[in-house]
């Protein structure tokens, strides 16, 4: 599919000058909202408004939802207050939840008073939970009974709309309280007049809505459900999370860490104004910086070792890289387990023993290889010798940091996937230096 997309991409952007309502219906036929959303983000502001104006309004809201947040606001920015009506004119609930952010709070106030009162208790209560809360991104389509229903009062629901992922009936007390699930299936072959409660999925485990996305999909990911009940801390039933939802924030969180490794944000627009996006990647490039003139300073410590043994200026980067690569395995090993749940106090000693001996192990065995290939290179068995031994000691090193410093991040509260690769590249490079021109000190002058 993304090579079809580009195909789109590059037709729109050909036809750019002359854009109109039949190019756009060509290059967009048979794409879902979500397609025509990476279909604008990947297109420069101007063409993407031009584009935008031939999206037909139907599909406007539905398309905006799937946008990424700066690329909507950018959007969002050009409209007037007739688009900004028409936009707000049906919203529900869960839609304005996604767009709030990126709309004016007058915006917003006008789109919660055209709505009925059920959707805007359904708001105003996903709106008590932040950004990172399960209950912001409930589903409150969903089916609910009184507890006290009967066989015949479910089928007479099931013969209405059914939402998607409807796997349960849900069932709440006169304040709205959960008190359990009914699958659809158990109904088959009942009697009419059979008390719901006496078919009630008892393994079924609700949500609580203040756990953050990540601990939601996880907790998710443990059963079987098409959906889970999401409750409040009473015990409200706020609505319900499916597995359409688990599957879009799973794809959301690791987008959000592959570019955070980069020191980015997963709301980037790709066609961000260059001075917004020079100033958000300055700030990485500073810190990158430090380290590099961190590393540099335990070089110059070396100055006159390197003046008299040329080889070790030239052999310098196979030690800090051969480090940096261990250490980069070891970590990224570790960030995973964290974001499992895998790793805690009891298995993190056996952890470090054991990455310690694969980390030893590789030392030695590449020490081996490259002592050799230096000593025949430089014809010199003592540069050899001293590589190898820097290897040893940068490969343990890379080890160790690999799994210590995304546990203490995160004992800090900071995403190990942000800093990490950065905090390891820099000790790999520091540690390999010292021990390499520091050995050669020793053993060669």
């Amino acid at each position: 599919m993304s090579e079809e997309i580009s195909q789109r991409i590059e037709q729109l952007i050909r036809n750019e000058d002359e854009l109109d309502a039949e190019v756009y219906a060509e290059v967009s036929e048979d794409l879902e909202p979500d397609q025509i959303a990476l279909l604008l983000e990947s297109l420069p502001r101007e063409a993407r408004a031009d584009c935008w104006a031939q999206v037909p309004v139907e599909q406007r809201v539905d398309v905006l939802v799937e946008m990424r947040a700066e690329a909507r606001a950018t959007l969002l920015k050009e409209f007037d207050s007739k688009s900004l009506d028409q936009l707000i004119s049906d919203l529900d609930a869960e839609t304005l939840i996604e767009l709030a952010e990126t709309l004016p709070d007058s915006v917003v106030d006008i789109a919660l008073a055209r709505m009925d009162e059920q959707q805007r208790q359904h708001y105003e209560r996903s709106a008590q939970y932040g950004e990172d809360a399960i209950g912001r991104y409930v589903d409150h389509d969903l089916l609910i009974l009184p507890q006290n229903s009967r066989v015949r009062d479910a089928e007479r629901l099931l013969r209405r709309e059914v939402p998607e992922y409807t796997q349960h009936l849900w069932l709440v007390d006169r304040t709205g309280r959960y008190r359990g699930a009914v699958e659809t299936n158990a109904l088959f072959g009942q009697p009419d007049h059979l008390s719901l409660v006496e078919l009630m999925h008892e393994e079924m485990e609700p949500i609580t809505a203040s756990l953050s996305l990540r601990e939601a999909t996880e907790a998710f990911e443990h059963g079987e459900s098409l959906a889970r009940p999401v409750l409040d801390d009473n015990g409200l039933l706020l609505g319900r999370m499916t597995q359409g939802l688990a599957l879009e924030l799973l794809h959301e969180h690791y987008e959000a860490q592959l570019m955070a490794s980069a020191g980015l944000d997963e709301d980037e627009d790709l066609f961000a104004p260059v001075m917004r996006s020079s100033r958000r990647r300055a700030t990485w490039l500073g810190i990158n910086l430090l380290t590099a003139f961190l590393a540099s300073w335990a070089i110059g410590l070396f100055e006159g070792t390197l003046q008299q043994v040329v080889a070790l200026a030239v052999l310098m980067p196979v030690v800090a890289s051969m480090g940096g690569i261990a250490g980069s395995q070891t970590l990224t090993l570790i960030i995973r387990g964290l974001a499992l749940g895998q790793i805690t106090a009891a298995n993190m000693m056996p952890l470090l023993r054991k990455e310690l001996s694969v980390g030893g192990l590789n030392g030695v065995l590449w020490a081996i290889v490259i002592g050799f290939v230096a000593a025949w290179w430089f014809s010199s068995p003592g540069i050899g010798i001293v590589i190898s031994l820097a290897i040893v000691v940068n490969i343990s090193v890379a080890a160790l940091s690999g799994v210590l410093i995304p546990v203490l991040l995160q004992k800090l509260k900071i995403d190990p996937a942000l800093s990490g690769s950065v905090i390891l590249t820099t000790v790999t490079d520091v540690v390999g230096f010292v021990a390499f021109l520091g050995l050669g000190s020793l053993f060669l002058l």
